[in-house]
């Protein structure tokens, strides 16, 4: 009877470890196995817990439900630099742009003033308070209809293309007048457009050279 027990729990031990299997991490998920919760990229993933055959897609993954902080704004470039002080710059970063007209439209205003005391109105055809207004909401404009462009000659802030010198187009709005003609050593930075042909597919960059 005592070897049909010792006989039973040898066979209990052997079966047993027939169905042990191996974790890689805390979740209990088995090495090579694809898991969607184990903070590694395994399996078909495509990213870490997410693509492939079993997994959510890595865009469902990001998720924009927490909490996320503003960091820069960046829709006209240089702007913030040029009209706002050194303590007005973090604050402006962080502003929501329905929030920056009142915030610092008025401040803007002063110091394009400064910049150029006889500002009147600008190649856009835009005073002083309505052209610091466009300013200081620091998003850009897109026409629905028409050419998409910073400055191309004829239209003025209808969008922006990879190819737009916005440092020039600025400086032309803050210092060339309505017809660009107005302080012509101010109008341009003096640095050239790029000489090499920006990328096809996204981030469009064009390479270091």
């Amino acid at each position: 009877m005592k070897t049909y027990k010792y006989l039973m729990i040898f066979v209990a031990i052997c079966t047993s470890l027939l169905f042990v299997q191996c974790d890689d991490d805390d979740n209990g998920n088995v090495i090579g196995a694809v898991t969607c919760d184990d903070g590694i990229q395994n399996g078909d993933e495509e990213g870490i817990d997410c693509g492939g055959t079993a997994c959510q897609s890595c865009l469902d993954a990001i998720g924009f439900d927490g909490n996320y902080v503003q960091e820069d704004q960046m829709g006209r470039p240089g702007i913030n630099t040029v009209f706002g002080s050194t303590g007005m710059k973090d604050a402006f970063n962080v502003t929501t742009p329905s929030n920056m007209g009142a915030a610092f439209q008025a401040s803007f205003e002063t110091k394009l003033l400064a910049l150029n005391p006889g500002y009147t109105t600008n190649l856009a055809g835009l005073d002083a308070a309505t052209f610091t207004t466009v300013l200081a909401n620091d998003v850009l404009w897109v026409a629905e209809t028409g050419i998409t462009t910073y400055f191309n000659g004829t239209e003025v802030l209808t969008g922006r293309t990879l190819q737009d010198d916005v440092i020039d187009v600025s400086l032309i709005l803050i210092f060339g007048g309505p017809t660009n003609s107005e302080n012509p050593t101010l109008t341009s930075d003096n640095v050239d457009s790029n000489d090499v042909a920006f990328s096809a597919s996204f981030p469009y960059v064009v390479a270091p050279n």
